[in-house]
Parts: structure tokens; sequence; C-alpha cells
């Protein structure tokens, strides 16, 4: 999910419109579905506002999305509401070692505070429980980008966002780079779930991507246990987010070699979000990225009929996976950014 965000505070008329706004701590488990829906009209309202093309969101799913989590997480959630309607949202989910916030305010509530009694809230909870650091993402081409460095934010980590619009997909081609697979590797896709006996191996080639030199804070974190795995699909399914897993097998020694993960959100069934995709580095150069990538695109024109497009993020130095996102026909969309902040720094920089 983006972040969205509310510049800083302006003078004094806008003091006393911050004054009218109330943030409370919010449990979406319990909460009444009008609560819901209130939630929702803001979250759309700035969504259409900052990213335009992005589809809206709907109820399907909501709750069970905004509350469950993985198995030792928590997260924390505040509204800030003005006249009964909702205008802002902030949220802390507790990993280890890492807070990872999201805060948005929609337009009409923007430079008026908002935002930082949002974070401030936040930070002070952070800081409550003990986390020693708190990590966000933001979208590139706003104002976010200028108003989390304001409050003592540093920025750690780019990636770029691509869409590919299926309707320009050539079927044809694709079939020909999934089939296009060397000797001595098969390609299994897995919907939902995995196989248990497959459930080591792939946790094992996933271990690969914290060999990676790149410094992200890990926002979107990954499983790298047999047990952590089927947690973590379990709890994909849980939040109404359909996982569809590609892998690309060593025939010689069955194991994984490669593997690429998507999800179908319920929340926005028309776009898919793709999550990692991982090469074991002694199968690099043998084309498996190309391969099990095309064959993920395949498989989902059957599975998820009701898909526009999916979308991607790569660290912008990746040249051959971002060479493999153009042969598909991904088209680059925006930055998005990666930023930490000391938390107790940040509560005492936030003054009430």
């Amino acid at each position: 999910m983006p972040t969205y965000w509310s510049p800083p505070i302006v003078g004094g008329h806008r003091t006393l419109q911050a004054e009218r706004v109330r943030i409370r701590e919010w449990d979406p488990a319990v909460a009444p579905e009008a609560e819901l829906d209130a939630w929702l009209r803001a979250y759309n309202t700035a969504l259409a506002a900052d990213l335009p093309g992005d589809p809206p969101w709907s109820t399907s799913r909501l709750r069970e999305y905004l509350s469950v989590t993985m198995p030792g997480e928590r997260r924390l959630t505040w509204l800030a509401e003005r006249d009964d309607e909702v205008v802002g949202y902030g949220r802390l989910l507790m990993l280890e070692g890492l807070g990872v916030l999201e805060l948005y305010v929609v337009p009409s509530a923007r430079r008026q505070g908002v935002g930082d009694r949002i974070l401030k809230a936040i930070a002070d909870r952070a800081v409550a429980e003990g986390f020693g650091s708190l990590g966000v993402e933001v979208v590139g081409g706003t104002t976010a980008m200028d108003f989390f460095p304001s409050h003592g934010f540093s920025h750690v980590y780019t990636e770029m966002r691509s869409i590919l619009d299926l309707a320009t997909v050539d079927w044809d081609h694709l079939a020909e780079m999934a089939a296009g697979v060397v000797h001595g590797y098969r390609i299994e896709y897995h919907p939902g779930d995995l196989p248990h006996d497959m459930l080591e191996s792939y946790a094992e080639a996933k271990q690969a991507r914290r060999q990676d030199p790149g410094v992200d804070l890990d926002l979107r974190p990954s499983s790298y246990d047999a047990a952590r795995l089927r947690a973590s699909l379990t709890c994909l399914r849980d939040r109404g987010l359909m996982p569809y897993l590609v892998v690309a097998v060593h025939e010689r020694t069955e194991r994984v070699a490669a593997l690429t993960e998507l999800v179908v959100p319920a929340q926005h069934p028309t776009r898919a979000d793709q999550y990692d995709t991982v090469i074991v580095p002694e199968h690099n150069g043998y084309g498996l990225a190309r391969a099990i990538k095309a064959r993920m695109l395949a498989e989902l024109r059957t599975a998820e009929p009701q898909l526009a497009d999916v979308q991607t993020w790569h660290a912008t130095d990746r040249e051959q996976l971002q060479q493999v996102n153009r042969e598909l026909g991904f088209k680059p969309d925006r930055e998005w950014r990666e930023y930490e902040a000391e938390a107790v720094a940040l509560a005492a920089r936030l003054k009430p």
C-alpha cells in the first residue's frame, strides 16, 4: 500500500483547522462497518489525488487487510477525524527491530498540521514500544519527499515502480519466453500455496535476497525459513491477497533455483502486485528470470481474467531484471523511496 502525507503546518489559521481534528487509536478488526466505509472514502480520495492512474479500492476483505498480521507482529492504527469524517490515517507495523509506518491525509486537510499530529502519535508509541528506528515508503514526485526529510528522515533506498498493461501483451511471444527453459530445469506453477516438501528449499532460495548489496530497509519483509513461509502464505490469504508462485526447480538436486511471487488483492482485483523475484546465484545466466515471469503472466491470464495490469518494483541499478521487465512489456511509472528515522529523535522533534 502506498504512503501519503500532510506537509508541515504554516500559519495560525491552519493551527485552528488542525485543532478541529481529533486523532484517536482505532482497531479495524472490531470497528463498525460505517467506520470502515469512512476509512475507504478517505483512502480513495488521497489515492485519486496522488496516484490518479491507480484503481480505487473496494470494501472486499478490507477489514481483514487492515487487521490480520503475521504471528509475532502487530499493527497499531490511528484515525484523524474532523466533523465525523476521516481526513487522515496512520499505522505502525511492528516488525523485529524496525517499525514501519504508513501515513496519509486527504487533500482538503493537508497543510494544516494533521500529518504532523499523526506522525507524533506514531513516533511516541514507537518509543514506548522500544523501537529504535522507523521506516517509511513514499511515492516519488510528491511533497512526501520534502515532508519526511523535514522531520529528520534520511533517504536510504530507491526503487522504480513499473506497470504492465495486460492489453498490450504479445501472448504468443510470452508463450515462447515461458517455454525457453534450458535443459536441467523445470518450471512449476503453484496457485495459493506451496507443496509441503518444497517449503524448505523455497525459503532457502529466498535467502539469496539477503545477499543483495542494496541497502533497502526490507519494509516488505520476506520469509527465510519454512515455518515462517507457511505462516506468510496463510497470512496473505487471510488478508484477501491471493498468492501465485512460480518456481524453477534444478532437476539434478530437486532444489528451487529461482522463484517469482505475485498476489491479486481482493481490495483492487484488477491490478496484481509483484512481490519477490529471486535467482539463486549459482543458477544465474540461464534465463530463468525471463522464463518464470513469463509463465506467471501466462497462468494469470486464465486464473484471474479480470486483471488489467501488474505493478512491480525493482532497484534502479538492477539492469538484468529491468531488461526482463522491458521485454515483458513493463513501463517505468514513478520512483518509490524508503526513508528511515531514529524514533526517539523524531518524537522529540515533533512538539505537541
